[in-house]
Parts: C-alpha cells; structure tokens; sequence
C-alpha cells in the first residue's frame, strides 16, 4: 500500500512551526539564561530539544498520516504550553528574553493542532471495522500521551516556573529583606524575623507561600527565614519544583543564621512544605547544624520514590521514569537518591512528617518515609487536610505540635 506523502504547503506549515519552537528553544536554553546561570547550564536541554526537533522535521515526510498527525499534535501541544508559561511569566514579573520567542509558540501549537486534526480527519478509513479501529487508535493515544507527552509536559513546568513579584506582607513582627548567598554563587531572597528565644527556622521553598505559618512561629519568639528557592520569584538561577539540587539552599540559610546575633549555633531548625519538605529531609540527612525538621506534604521527587511501593507502584513506573529523565535533561542535573535513604540518616535529630488524607501530591509515601527513619521521629496524618494545610484544617494543632516539637528540639 502506497504511503501519502505530505503536499508542499503541509511540509512548509510543519518545518515553519518547528522552526518557531526551535528558535524559542535555543533562546531559551544559550541565549537568554536565568539570572546568574550560564549557556553552559543548559548544554543538555538545548541539544537535546534541537536535536529531537531537528529529527522530527527529517523524518516527517517519510512518515504515514497518522504518525504526522501524532509527531504535528505533541508538538502543538507543547508549543502551546510553552506559550502559556511565557504569558505566564511576563504578566507576573515583565517581558524577558525568552518570553519574546515564547509568545511565536502560541501561533505554531495552534498551527501544528489544527495541521494534526486536518491529517486525522483526511486520514480516516472506512468500512465495518471503522468503529472498532478508530476505538483502539483513540487508546493507543492516550496510553501513549499519558506515558510520553504528560510526563515531558510536567517537566517542561518544573524546569520553567514563572518567576511572581513578591510584595512584602505583615508577619507579625519586623523583618527586613536579606539577601543569602550559596557556595555556587546564586543569591537568593529572603525576608527575616530576628529571634527572640535563641532559636531560628527556616521557611522553604518560598517566601509567600506559608505566611501563616511563619507568623505562628514568630509569636513564640522563633527567628523565622523565609526563603525563595533558586529560580523562585526573588532568588537567581534555575527552577526546578521537584527540588533537585536545593540542598545547598538550605545549607546556605543555615549557615548564614549561625551568624546573627541572638541565635545559637545549635538551634537551627527548619520547616519545609511540599518539595520544601523533601528538600529539608535532604539537607538534613547531610547537615548536622540543621537540628530539627518539619516535613510537610513530602511526597516522590523522581521515579526512585515510586519503586518504594513496590508492585503497587509499578504502574506508575513508565511514566515517571520519562518525567524523571526529561527533568534530568531540562535541568542539567540528575535525579537525588531516594527520600527514604536521605530520612534514615538523619537521626539523632529529631524530625516531624506531617501529611495530608485528602491529598493526591503522593502523600502517602510519608508512611514509609517513617518507617525508614530512625527515632526521635513522629508521624502526623490530618485526614480532612489537603496537600500541604495542615495549618488550614487544625490551626489550634499544629501550632501546639509544630511548637512543642521545636521547643523540644532546639530550646534546651
């Protein structure tokens, strides 16, 4: 059977749309880095995207109907997301370098969706399996949309956060803006709350993300360091949501409230939510000056923490393991062991899991991260919680919880 070949008007539309996504892309990885990073970064994630790009337009007229419609629709669909995060990211904090290109993407994704329908509905065959045919292309697609393109989808995210302007908001008592600088050179933004106990807290990932939370610990005399993780709002370099490489974050904040006056040497402790939590579980793991931590809403950072549920999680596994590898390639970095290694290292300090029953973010793996770890540990699930409320659902709780287990821990 003779394979239709793509007209000149349809190739000419293809390479014009890729050519759009090509350009954005090397803007985006050499020519217009994130502040304080270099082209030299992201070495990984424009090679390969150009390389896939390139490939792609090589081989698109070598291809049957069907597989250009599927090659035209991913590309729409990414491009489009694309487009979306570069709206995003200019309306937040002001048109930047990338975010030029970025808007080229919203009229190549509808080009390359309405291209992929057009292929579809030409394509289309008859006869009395018809029904039965198009049933299995429709699975097929979703099967492969949700192992290929979600996962990459999720990952362009991760590694493209839109930046927001931060304002500054009422903790309950004075701060000022600081500025922490890490042993690779990023500085990242902070707001601070001196102590008044002797004791001081590390708030992460973000500095508006937990507002409510930082106040609590400031009425009880804690010094509170709200800080922006690298690539978040205020603070230089890449962004990653599932953590990789932010350790050094917290070792960086750690470090620097050793130095203030009225905080002792051992009485850091910190309070992480989402990735913030499974960034503290790291960092504690391998900083003793961390003293204590509070975990919440931890949940998988890669693949790795999927295989800890063993058959039950297997499942999962195909696609996980294409996100975990498109995060590896977008950020130049590979993935962190598993949480369950880094939470048994860190006793003797104590550390406090908190985690939602009314959440999807994964949550549940909390069960296990605590059964890892070693004592002085405690496990707290809030059934009626979402991800990462705890405060919201039981604030007369947690802040009785949340306070006694630093009180314990760091005000001796």
């Amino acid at each position: 059977m003779s394979r239709p070949e793509p007209n000149t008007r349809e190739r000419r539309l293809f390479r014009a749309a890729v050519a759009a996504v090509a350009v954005h892309a090397a803007t985006d990885a050499l020519f217009a880095p994130e502040p304080a990073t270099h082209w030299s970064d992201h070495v990984s994630r424009g090679a390969v995207t150009l390389a896939l790009l390139g490939a792609a337009a090589a081989a698109y007229s070598r291809m049957r109907p069907g597989g250009r419609a599927a090659v035209a629709g991913a590309l729409g669909v990414l491009a489009l997301e694309g487009s979306m995060l570069a709206f995003a990211d200019a309306r937040a904090g002001g048109v930047r370098g990338e975010d030029w290109t970025g808007f080229l993407l919203a009229p190549a994704g509808v080009a390359l969706c309405l291209l992929a329908s057009a292929l579809l509905w030409r394509s289309r065959r008859g006869g009395r399996l018809r029904h039965l045919r198009r049933a299995v292309r429709v699975a097929g697609a979703g099967v492969a949309a949700f192992v290929l393109l979600v996962p990459i989808a999720v990952a362009i995210v991760a590694t493209h956060r839109p930046r927001q302007t931060v304002h500054a908001v009422d903790l309950g008592r004075p701060a000022s803006a600081v500025t922490i600088t890490t042993r690779d050179g990023l500085n990242l933004a902070a707001w601070y709350v001196p102590s008044r106990n002797g004791a001081a807290v590390i708030s992460f990932p973000t500095r508006i993300g937990k507002v409510p939370e930082a106040r609590m610990l400031a009425r009880h005399g804690y010094g509170v360091l709200l800080l922006d993780a690298r690539g978040y709002d205020g603070s230089e370099g890449d962004s990653n949501l599932f953590g990789w490489g932010e350790a050094s974050d917290i070792d960086a904040a750690v470090a620097w409230l050793q130095k203030r006056p009225g905080v002792r040497d051992d009485a850091v402790g910190g309070i992480g939510f989402s990735v913030g939590g499974e960034v503290m579980l790291e960092a504690a793991a391998s900083n003793p000056s961390l003293r204590a931590v509070v975990s919440e809403g931890a949940g998988a950072r890669s693949v790795r923490e999927e295989l800890i549920r063993g058959p039950r999680g297997w499942v999962m596994v195909p696609e996980l393991a294409v996100q975990t590898a498109a995060v590896a390639v977008l950020s130049g970095t590979v993935p962190p062991p598993s949480l369950d290694a880094f939470v048994a290292r860190i006793a003797p300090r104590p550390v406090f899991l908190i985690y939602a029953g009314r959440s999807n973010a994964g949550e549940d793996l909390n069960v296990e991260y605590f059964r890892a770890a070693r004592p002085p540990k405690i496990l707290w699930r809030i059934p009626e919680a979402r991800h990462v409320g705890g405060f919201d659902a039981r604030p007369r709780e947690y802040e009785r919880r949340v306070t006694e287990f630093f009180d314990g821990a760091l005000l001796r």
